[in-house]
């Protein structure tokens, strides 16, 4: 029986410390990034994203000012036994760590913006898979690459030039505002809401990683030499740079639908898996 008290620690452990150290897959693909861009303001960008990452690690303070809107994707096994609730366990690592971590609190209520003062709560998804085990993957998510995010219900008939066309345009419309060079998430087919949870999901997989499905592979790779002819490069300044990587998530979807969804993240990706 696995200790919901240990997996609330183990939460706020990991949340502070995605919030203060920069991934080593993050870290290789700026240096790889810096190492082709031409623009010199893109390069001086580069450096300095990459000189902030170090002084916060070395320090221990926020990547960023804006530590995030926490989001939990939870596989969870079929057979794992708790002491306590799970929901409860995550909402007490993320107040936690917020607290103790001295993480800007950012959630609020959407109609009066009065702040929770907790930064919960968190936005959870659950999935069910064979086993014992636990698997949860955890974001700070910034506000701003949020807010350049956009979902498109395509028809059939627009194909795959309609969405590299459509995720294209989404980049070019966020420009400087969402902090590039960016990491994308893309989720493709399923339904209206479940789009978006794979774009979501996408975000979680290592910076740069190759997709399983070689179709998909081709077309990330396709998809990110056109982003990064966009010339918005990093920081907006102009360059190479516009994005750090393309990741794609596809599901099954209607005869008559073809829905497509852009979830933007900054270069200050921050996320981690927690095994239990």
């Amino acid at each position: 029986m696995k200790k919901v008290k240990d997996i609330s620690r183990k939460i706020s452990e990991a949340f502070i410390d995605i919030n203060y150290d920069l991934s080593s897959d993050v870290i290789f693909a700026l240096k790889k990034a810096l190492k082709k861009e031409t623009s010199s303001l893109g390069r001086f960008t580069l450096r300095n994203i990459l000189l902030n990452a170090e002084l916060a690690g070395k320090i221990q303070v926020p990547l960023c000012q804006d530590c995030g809107l926490a989001v939990v994707y939870v596989e969870a096994g079929e057979d794992v036994s708790l002491d306590g609730s799970l929901v409860k366990a995550i909402n007490d690592g993320v107040k936690d760590a917020y607290k103790k971590g001295y993480l800007r609190k950012s959630v609020c209520d959407p109609v009066t913006r009065r702040n929770t003062n907790t930064n919960l709560p968190p936005l959870i998804h659950v999935e069910y898979i064979k086993g014992k085990s636990i698997k949860l993957y955890l974001m700070s998510k910034g506000g701003g690459s949020e807010n350049k995010s956009r979902l498109k219900m395509l028809t059939p008939s627009d194909g795959i030039d309609g969405i590299e066309d459509f995720i294209c345009e989404t980049v070019a419309l966020a420009g400087a505002s969402a902090c590039p060079p960016f990491i994308l998430g893309v989720g493709i087919g399923g339904s209206f809401d479940k789009v978006t949870a794979l774009a979501k999901k996408a975000l979680f997989r290592r910076v740069g990683s190759k997709n399983k499905k070689a179709s998909l592979q081709k077309l990330e790779n396709r998809i990110f030499k056109k982003v990064n002819s966009l010339g918005i490069g990093p920081g907006g300044f102009g360059g190479k740079a516009t994005a750090l990587a393309v990741h794609i998530e596809m599901k099954e979807c209607h005869i008559a639908s073809l829905p497509v969804a852009v979830n933007i993240n900054c270069h200050s990706s921050r996320y981690k898996c927690i095994k239990l």
